[in-house]
């Protein structure tokens, strides 16, 4: 059998990605990511409280969901690519203000530009494979996207504690900015994909986000909360998993060392399971992504030792990593291509919601008075999140499995 002319060979556009969308992708998660341990603490040596400290920390998240529409109607207005150097500009001017910020005000402002280029940069990148990337090779190049995401996020925090040691805090802010500059250089310097955007920007006329909301209002009223909650979930494993060792009395070092390990799990599985999605649908890899992650939530507080906890952070890692690139690839499926970059930027929205409201909800579980509550019902969460996938990612996507890819190949016929 003669393989699919929909699939991505060498030197066509998916190895061409690898160098303007792959590596400007890492190092920019670099940056980020070495930062992110940073802002508390450069808090604190501003003169920050511990609950300050955590309020700059959430900022990141605040920037990131205030720029997501804004993202969108960005992308659709000058164009993908262009959107991802106008965001590496911003972002290196957000980062050399918190790098030289004097009082906790400019350092706020400076966190919370970060995450709205963050926005732009991430929305930018997804609707640019979108567009050039044959439709069944989409998961695997945006699993990779994810995956590389996860990579950056890895290694920026030993970097940044390495550059700590060498210099101080402010020299961490000063790292992520020529990650940044590398990565707009990166973008700047790789030529356009067979002039894709281009032909899109021709093709498409500026739509009004209130239409965007309106002609897709049950896309977004159904799976848009399957997305939210599935954000929600996966979030809420970075939480979890420190409370947790924290309550059993282990070390900083050693609830770092499980956190690491969980993540190592987590980065290994990104291509397999974008390969998964290609050949057989979807739900192959959200469903048991849903279900694996949640029943190792809901194991966690039955877990009394250094073993059990590792047993199921690793466990956990499995369960996000075979979910890597999932909320990106079933956007991209139901993203209607004249408002690509709009609906992008909503749904965006919806996942960085979730995202922002998972550890909340443990966080006021913890308040209550039961951490163990607070974790369980994010594991019942993540039951709901699969069931909502399995009835609406086959209504909206027709990649979702085997059976809505022959009834859509019928309805062609």
């Amino acid at each position: 059998m003669s393989p699919s002319p929909n699939v991505a060979r060498p030197g066509s556009p998916l190895r061409k990605v690898a160098r303007g969308v792959y590596a400007p992708a890492l190092v920019f998660e670099i940056g980020v990511g070495a930062i992110v341990p940073i802002i508390p603490l450069s808090a604190v040596d501003l003169g920050g409280s511990l609950a300050v400290a955590g309020v700059m920390v959430a900022l990141l998240g605040v920037g990131q969901i205030a720029g997501d529409v804004p993202a969108g109607l960005l992308a659709a207005r000058i164009g993908d690519r262009r959107a991802m150097l106008v965001a590496a500009v911003l972002s290196v001017l957000a980062l050399a203000g918190c790098a030289l910020a004097p009082n906790l005000g400019v350092l706020g402002a400076g966190v919370l530009a970060v995450g709205a280029t963050n926005a732009v940069f991430t929305l930018a990148r997804q609707a640019y494979l979108t567009e050039v990337i044959p439709v069944m090779s989409r998961a695997r190049a945006l699993s990779t996207l994810g995956g590389v995401q996860r990579i950056g996020a890895f290694i920026g925090p030993f970097l940044g504690a390495a550059i700590v040691q060498l210099s101080d805090l402010r020299g961490v802010f000063w790292l992520a900015v020529l990650t940044t500059l590398l990565a707009g250089l990166v973008v700047l310097a790789v030529p356009d994909v067979a002039g894709a955007e281009a032909v899109r920007r021709r093709q498409n006329t500026p739509v009004p986000l209130r239409t965007v909301l309106r002609d897709n209002a049950k896309v977004f009223a159904t799976l848009g909360f399957g997305v939210l909650a599935v954000g929600a979930v996966r979030a809420s494993r970075t939480v979890v998993l420190p409370l947790w060792s924290t309550h059993l009395g282990f070390s900083p070092a050693t609830t770092s060392l499980i956190f690491g390990i969980s993540g190592a799990v987590d980065m290994l599985l990104f291509y397999p399971a974008g390969k998964v999605m290609d050949r057989r649908g979807r739900l192959w890899v959200a469903i048991p992504s849903m279900l694996i992650l949640s029943g190792a939530i809901l194991a966690l507080p039955f877990m009394t030792t250094l073993a059990g906890v590792t047993v199921v952070a690793m466990v956990m890692g499995l369960g996000n990593g075979i979910g890597s690139g999932i909320l990106m690839t079933l956007g991209a499926d139901v993203a209607p291509p004249a408002v690509r970059a709009q609906f992008l930027g909503i749904w965006r929205l919806f996942s960085d919601a979730g995202s922002a409201s998972g550890p909340l909800v443990v966080a006021a579980g913890t308040a209550l008075g039961s951490l163990a509550a607070g974790i369980a019902t994010m594991g019942v969460v993540g039951l709901l999140a699969a069931g909502g996938l399995a009835r609406w990612v086959p209504r909206w996507s027709v990649h979702a499995n085997a059976t809505t890819r022959r009834r859509a190949a019928e309805r062609a016929s």
